[in-house]
């Protein structure tokens, strides 16, 4: 049965991608290299996070490193800011032939490609960082990117860049245990784990986009949301009356390099063997950066006003344990392979 589903939902898929495919960018910015000889070929990046974002710089030092290993072979044109596509219409432009590599959020991916919702379930709330990648960078991660090469016609080049935690924050109410959650409306960008996972801690999560969040906020439909740290700062949330954070590791955002498998197959062993060990020297500087980043950011909400409570290990745990009842319907509805996910789970209690 699932495999018919996985089937069913691929030709879906294929479909959907085939028809927007032919959509043109938002907006072609200008490349930011020169044009390129024409005996090389050119290697188009579309992100939406702005210059001075973290992921934006690591996929910046990755581009130069790889145009300069290639030795004019590869020209790399890095479009960033959603000068070409934003994250959540990048997977129909890299099928279309649009651009060639993005590097999407995890959390634009799990509506193609269920199993990477793994990541959000209720097993991996809390948990420090490095039980994340224990799972996530090897053999149940790699897993994980086979099924994204698979499913969206794409090769994912290595180990997936980091944004970092997602907590809770909230205007009125000052959350200190996770009790105090009990009946707060909090926005959410979507997800069944992220629904499933505040619903175990009898909150009522609300879905809302982006845009429309600063006046779900200022007119009180909503008294709190999920994000992260850095967010909230580069949006400037204080303003919209954010006051408190709950600092509980709801999940843990990573960002996923992808690139065209048509493009891929046209380059050659070397090639692809410089696009490779040109990103891994990335990742770590990168994952180090965003984490710093993140603590950044969390001085600069104190420095604003906003109080931040953390719960202890031991809290965190016992309300493991609470979302984790809901966890086998979780994975019904999302679709997730149930060995996938018992494999996570030995993992993650080793």
């Amino acid at each position: 049965m699932r495999e018919t589903f996985r089937n069913s939902r691929h030709c879906v898929l294929g479909a959907i991608l085939t028809l927007l495919g032919g959509l043109g960018p938002a907006w072609a910015g200008a490349p930011l290299n020169e044009a390129p000889t024409p005996s090389a070929r050119v290697l188009r990046i579309s992100t939406e996070n702005t210059a001075d974002h973290v992921q934006t710089r690591a996929i910046a030092r990755f581009a130069e490193r790889l145009e300069r290993a290639s030795e004019g072979r590869l020209k790399v044109q890095f479009h960033h800011s959603a000068r070409l596509f934003r994250d959540r219409d990048v997977i129909a432009a890299l099928a279309g032939g649009k651009v060639e590599m993005a590097v999407p959020g995890m959390w634009q991916l799990d509506r193609y490609v269920p199993d990477v919702g793994l990541y959000m379930l209720p097993m991996f709330y809390g948990l420090p960082a490095v039980q994340h990648y224990r799972v996530r960078d090897g053999d149940i991660g790699r897993r994980v990117s086979a099924r994204i090469e698979r499913d969206l016609g794409v090769v994912v080049p290595g180990r997936w860049l980091d944004l970092g935690y997602a907590h809770l924050y909230f205007t009125d109410t000052r959350v200190g245990r996770h009790a105090d959650l009990a009946g707060l409306r909090i926005r959410i960008p979507g997800g069944a784990a992220n629904r499933g996972r505040l619903e175990a801690f009898e909150a009522g999560p609300v879905l809302i986009p982006w845009p429309d969040l600063p006046d779900a906020l200022e007119q009180g439909r909503v008294q709190g949301l999920l994000s992260t740290h850095e967010t909230v700062r580069s949006a400037e949330l204080w303003n919209q009356g954010v006051r408190f954070g709950f600092e509980d590791r709801e999940y843990f955002a990573q960002y996923v390099p992808m690139i065209s498998a048509r493009f891929w197959q046209s380059l050659p062993e070397e090639l692809r063997r410089l696009v490779r060990d040109s990103w891994e020297p990335v990742v770590d500087a990168q994952r180090s950066a965003a984490a710093e980043a993140q603590h950044r950011a969390r001085r600069v909400l104190q420095e604003h006003g906003v109080d931040i409570a953390t719960p202890s290990e031991a809290s965190l745990a016992r309300w493991r344990g609470i979302a984790r009842r809901l966890e086998p319907a979780l994975v019904r509805e999302m679709g997730l392979d149930p060995e996938l996910v018992q494999q996570a789970q030995r993992v993650v209690l080793e």
